[in-house]
Order: structure tokens, then sequence, then C-alpha cells
């Protein structure tokens, strides 16, 4: 059975405000504080697409700016479903305020 992604690469998205990321040897750790989980990256190319996505407009750029080639994006999609499904990653416009 094919697992349904629950990020969209074509939205914006970024650490949730309460998740602290610590580079690793193997890849990194992210902790979340309000939930208390915690999470093992065990890639350091995931790590660099997680640490620049709010630096890029949508996940998919993110993904492309890490130089993966399209066969590869599906793997990394799952990888970031995964975090987005934990609430490590949250949508780029969740918790944001406007100027007024």
């Amino acid at each position: 059975m094919r697992r349904v992604l629950t990020v969209d690469l074509d939205t914006g998205w970024k650490l949730h405000p309460q998740v602290a990321l610590r580079p690793e040897p193997f890849g990194a750790l992210l902790y979340h504080f309000g939930t208390r989980k915690l999470s093992f990256l065990k890639n350091v190319t995931i790590v660099g697409i997680v640490e620049s996505l709010a630096e890029h407009p949508d996940a998919r750029t993110a993904i492309r700016a890490a130089g993966i080639p399209d066969s590869q994006v599906d793997m990394y999609a799952r990888a970031l479903s995964t975090l987005a499904e934990s609430t490590m990653i949250v949508p780029a416009a969740v918790g944001t305020t406007s100027a007024a």
C-alpha cells in the first residue's frame, strides 16, 4: 500500500517554533518542547533540507536546492511527511503574524 503524503511540496514549510534541531555526526536530533517528542534524522541531506525549509518558497524548491534528482524526490517527501505528521515541521504560514 502506498502511503499518502501529508506534505504539500508546493507549500512553504518550516520547523515548528517549539522544535530544536541539534546536528549530530549521524544527522540530527529534533526535540519538540510542546509534545516532548524526539526524532532522529539519520541522513545529513534531509537535515540540510529541513534547516533550509524556511528559506524557500516551498518544500519542492528546498529539495531541489539540495541537489536531489527528480527520481529521489518521493523519498524526501515521505521523510518530510513523517516530520509533518509529528508536527516537527509546520506550514510556513502557521504562527506568522503580519504587521498592521
